[in-house]
């Protein structure tokens, strides 16, 4: 596999930790869009393109987004969202993730530190045009 291209999106914002969008292009064949460019508290990192994750109401079936208290499609009050009890104080963060899957991702750590280098590279080429 080789990224033959990056894409770098730059995102405005001072307060805003995320930094840039990104498209990769894979073998000239395949494109992946919307690979967020996070800053975090280590450093920058990148997150793959996700959907939210939508839950069914028990009276109509419509998916509504987890946490929603209505249901969208016939307005009955939906359940309350419990999510697992931790210990960890950066339990939110986790929670927050556990609503989103990704849509395309990395199998291998080698391949996920190898698209991460080729975005972050291009990034900072971009950055340092500004």
């Amino acid at each position: 596999m080789e990224i033959t291209e990056v894409r770098i999106f730059p995102k405005e914002g001072i307060n805003n930790k995320l930094r840039a969008y990104a498209t990769i292009t894979i073998d000239n064949v395949f494109v992946v869009r919307n690979i967020k460019i996070i800053e975090g508290k280590s450093g920058l990192f990148i997150a793959m393109p996700s959907r939210k994750i939508k839950e069914p109401c028990t009276k109509c079936g419509h998916k509504n987004a987890i946490r929603s208290k209505f249901c969208n499609e016939c307005g009955s009050q939906l359940p309350v969202y419990a999510p697992p009890v931790s210990t960890n104080p950066e339990a939110g963060h986790d929670l927050r993730q556990a609503e989103h899957k990704d849509i395309a991702h990395p199998i291998t750590v080698q391949a996920r530190e190898y698209i991460q280098k080729k975005i972050l590279d291009a990034y900072q080429a971009e950055k340092s045009k500004q």
